[in-house]
């Protein structure tokens, strides 16, 4: 049991501490966004170095290395997200009665940066350990782009707990493409989906035939996949989900307190085609509701 338990434990981990992380870091004042951007940054290359350096080796710790850089390399498309440094060109909401594929394109084109982000990031992970034994860290990459496509689109298309408390002030323009109802078409299908997939992976990881390294890597990859599809779960079920985090989030409401704060730095000039975040005005954020679809 310790094959397939110590790592799902290390991933339970990884995932609630490196959640909770961002949401302390957005949540502190912008001026420091840099700082925390070039922390990320670090991290992001020595996640590719890493990925790169344990592609050829199959043993259950560099198993849990892959893993780890792997989610070092997602963690940068997550803190330039919340800290609004890749976003999109939009900086606005939606006017009011935008819907259908207007209203998509509008969500597309407010997340437009950080979208070829992931790609270009899925594309670099990918010809780093191409043909490799050792996967774990590019799966691990793409279970996290695969469920956060999903619970982007699924928050876009209607869900009952949008935990909208999550965007920072300054991505306040993305409540626009939030709409809350109890459920859409898209939640079953993409749950059910990837549902099977962990059943799979429970199943090779169960397998006594199947290596150290294989069970290692499963364990860790079917944990996270779990972990997503219980957050998807937490979209349209009644409960306080954003507890887990409660902490986190706190440095909000600490930093509110303490008066306004000086503008951000622009990009360096290393983050080429990535807008500088911006505040929307008084107006534009009042325009900036969730919406609201009646059952």
């Amino acid at each position: 049991m310790s094959d397939i338990g110590v790592p799902m434990l290390y991933t339970l981990f990884v995932w609630w501490f490196g959640t909770g992380a961002v949401l302390f870091l957005d949540g502190l004042p912008r001026h420091t966004f840099k700082w925390t951007m070039l922390g990320a940054t670090v991290l992001f290359g020595a996640g590719l170095w890493g990925l790169h350096a344990t592609a050829d080796n199959t043993s259950v710790g560099a198993t849990y290395s892959a893993f780890t850089c792997g989610f070092l390399i997602w963690a940068w498309q997550e803190v330039s997200f919340y800290t609004g440094w890749v976003t999109g060109p939009r900086k606005v909401c939606c006017p009011p009665g935008c819907r259908g594929w207007k209203h998509f394109l509008h969500a597309l084109h407010a997340n437009l940066w950080h979208e070829l982000s992931m790609a270009l990031s899925a594309a670099l992970v990918v010809w780093l350990t191409w043909g490799a034994p050792n996967q774990v860290g590019t799966w691990t990459f793409m279970v996290l782009w695969w469920m956060h496509e999903s619970a982007r689109l699924n928050v876009l298309f209607g869900v009952r707990n949008l935990n909208a408390e999550f965007l920072p002030e300054h991505l306040a323009h993305m409540k626009g493409f939030l709409t809350q109802k109890p459920i859409n078409l898209l939640f079953p299908i993409s749950v059910t989906a990837s549902t099977v997939a962990l059943v799979v992976m429970v199943m090779q990881a169960s397998d006594p035939a199947t290596s150290g390294h294989h069970t290692a890597g499963l364990a860790m990859l079917g944990a996270l996949l779990g972990l997503a599809i219980i957050e998807h779960w937490f979209l349209i079920l009644p409960l306080p989900f954003a507890e887990l985090w409660g902490w986190y989030m706190r440095s909000r409401e600490r930093w509110r307190t303490t008066g306004p704060t000086p503008p951000a730095a622009p990009p360096p000039s290393s983050f080429a085609g990535a807008a500088a975040p911006v505040t929307p005005g008084p107006r534009a954020a009042a325009k900036c509701q969730v919406s609201s679809v009646e059952s």
